[in-house]
């Protein structure tokens, strides 16, 4: 996956500004994908500069300008051909599983209680993912809702379903960390 692949897919529901784009990201912070600020002007000049995307400088009151980002057929294509395309599983880097694997190394309270602090994060994952799964499925979030405009209308319940689908994978994988975890703390309470 890749940052440009990111942003071609939100700017596919609707032309942005790098603000609106930084916005989404940051106010998304449990999506899919995350980017930071650093990432993501550099990002939109690579794409604009590759056709991926125009960029269309607009005034917003008396002075102020800004650029707003539109995808292109160029970049539209590009994005098809990767949704579409199958992909190797990317290298695992999972910084709380390498923690997990030196448990022996520190006292089991204090694995237990790293144990429990992860159980509670994946169970507000499960809650946030939940939450928008169900805005999904109701289209009541604003990218949806932009997406959907551009969409005929016989196709708006496939792309919800599909979306939301999404979400119930997380939410299956966040589930599967924290019975994972309550599996640990079981452990470590038979060695105490």
């Amino acid at each position: 996956m890749s940052l440009q692949h990111a942003l071609l897919g939100v700017l596919e529901a609707r032309p942005m500004n790098g603000y609106e784009l930084t916005r989404f990201f940051e106010a998304a912070p449990r999506w899919v994908w995350s980017a930071p600020h650093s990432q993501i002007y550099p990002a939109l000049r690579r794409m604009e500069q590759a056709g991926l995307i125009e960029g269309r400088q607009e005034i917003r009151g008396t002075k102020l300008r800004r650029m707003v980002y539109s995808i292109t057929e160029r970049g539209l294509e590009e994005l098809r051909a990767w949704v579409g395309t199958d992909h190797a599983a990317a290298p695992v880097r999972d910084a709380f599983f390498l923690k997990a694997l030196f448990f022996d190394m520190i006292d089991p309270q204090r694995a237990a209680s790293v144990l429990r602090a992860h159980i509670a994060e994946q169970e507000e994952l499960i809650a946030e993912w939940r939450a928008h799964r169900e805005a999904l499925l109701d289209r009541d979030t604003d990218l949806l809702r932009e997406r959907l405009r551009n969409r005929p209308p016989a196709e708006h319940d496939r792309i919800a379903t599909l979306k939301a689908h999404v979400f119930a994978g997380q939410i299956a994988v966040a589930q599967a960390r924290a019975d994972w975890a309550r599996e640990g703390l079981r452990l470590l309470a038979e060695d105490a």
